[in-house]
């Protein structure tokens, strides 16, 4: 990528937390040190310089071996293939701590230990799983998930992404859109259809001829982080690179799952962030000769604010102890993917209210909390889709046919 000078804010970060409920009393000492742990990381190496990464629409490739060092990546992957081995309830509060940041470095990391590892661990041959998963947590390689085309998008069946038996190996022909990660990855996990119309992943790496990452600009959300294409003309996939252990749509759909369960968490991320800059904001702005804190209205939008996050946590906390037992279904964590992304954008919305002119300005983080938002609210399931899945539980009717 070119090279982009960039400044660091003289802003502190100075969060805390928001735990009105004391969640904490739910959390074991592990998971609190996890927290901080990476809370201090997005401290030091994110919130200085992130206004201006976004500003100059620049994805900082550094940061992919930092999230490596600090444990970022696949942390519910066992550490015999270079993951934390930890449970469900970490790699939600991993991503809250990220996404408090910015949704884009939450979407690098989750699309790697979520999109990226978790299909190579779960369905991929042993051979696989050394060859890749140390070195993606590790952050020595970066990778990315292929489901989404230019004309399938909440109907991944539909798909036209295809790939042939050649004999000695699969050639792969097709194109995927929207693909965080996509302009610097490694390797792609790729959904394709083989010659009956089947779903299997296959694993494709960079310097494959006839496979090319166009980059996606003029984004005006996730703008620090990078988004492109995958296109595959005529590429010569090996056969040891094929997914062995399940096809099938619903390999694709598993892989989902977990990504958005770390959505429900990392959306709890960024409305802290909002709540908190309005909160300091309210306290310190006056007008008609007092504080604006002191006004019913403003109190009204920071009392709902705080509400709507704390339902927020303890939806996520309860998905996340039900993942941990194994008891978590996809319409669980579509119900807290959806709530808890569109829980932050109104908060963001109320946020920059609350600033009046001065939240529209990169001086304080609502603006790209709310332009990432809508895309968060839309990618992994948009917001209606989530309905629908949840409609379908609710009736036994589906209502996407």
């Amino acid at each position: 990528m070119e090279s982009v000078e960039i400044r660091k804010s003289l802003k502190q970060d100075t969060f805390e937390g928001v735990d009105f409920l004391d969640l904490d009393d739910l959390l074991t000492d592990e998971h609190k040190l996890i927290r901080t742990s990476i809370r201090d990381f997005v401290k030091k190496e994110i919130s200085p310089y992130i206004e201006d990464w976004a500003q100059k629409a620049h994805f900082p490739s550094e940061i992919v071996k930092k999230f490596g060092d600090v444990g970022a990546f696949g942390p519910q992957i066992p550490e015999q293939y270079g993951g934390g081995g930890l449970d469900y309830i970490s790699y939600g509060l991993i991503m809250q701590e990220i996404e408090r940041g910015d949704s884009g470095m939450r979407s690098t990391a989750s699309v790697q230990g979520s999109l990226v590892m978790y299909p190579i661990y779960k369905f991929g041959s042993e051979e696989q799983r050394n060859k890749y998963l140390p070195k993606l947590a590790s952050g020595e390689m970066l990778g990315c998930f292929g489901l989404t085309e230019p004309d399938h998008g909440s109907n991944p069946s539909g798909m036209v992404t295809n790939f042939k038996d050649i004999g000695d190996y699969y050639l792969l022909n097709g194109a995927k859109m929207w693909i965080s990660n996509s302009p610097e990855a490694d390797i792609a996990v790729v959904w394709a259809k083989n010659e009956e119309g089947r779903i299997h992943g296959l694993i494709v790496e960079r310097g494959m001829e006839g496979f090319s990452t166009p980059e996606t600009h003029g984004k005006w959300s996730l703008r620090a982080s990078c988004t492109g294409e995958l296109v595959f003309d005529n590429v010569k996939v090996p056969k040891e690179n094929l997914l062995p252990g399940k096809s099938g749509l619903g390999a694709p759909l598993m892989c989902l799952d977990s990504a958005r369960f770390g959505i429900a968490w990392g959306a709890i991320g960024a409305a802290m962030d909002c709540y908190e800059s309005a909160r300091k904001y309210a306290a310190e702005r006056i007008q008609f000769g007092k504080p604006i804190a002191g006004f019913q209205l403003v109190q009204k939008k920071l009392s709902e604010m705080l509400t709507e996050i704390t339902k927020a946590q303890f939806l996520a906390w309860k998905v996340g102890k039900m993942m941990n037992e194994g008891k978590a279904k996809t319409v669980h964590i579509s119900m807290a993917k959806r709530n808890n992304v569109e829980m932050a954008l109104n908060i963001a919305r109320e946020a920059r209210q609350i600033h009046g002119g001065m939240g529209i300005t990169g001086e304080y983080p609502i603006m790209r909390h709310m332009m990432n938002l809508e895309s968060v609210i839309t990618y992994e399931g948009t917001h209606d889709i989530h309905l629908l899945i949840l409609g379908q539980e609710i009736t036994g009717l589906s209502a996407f046919v």
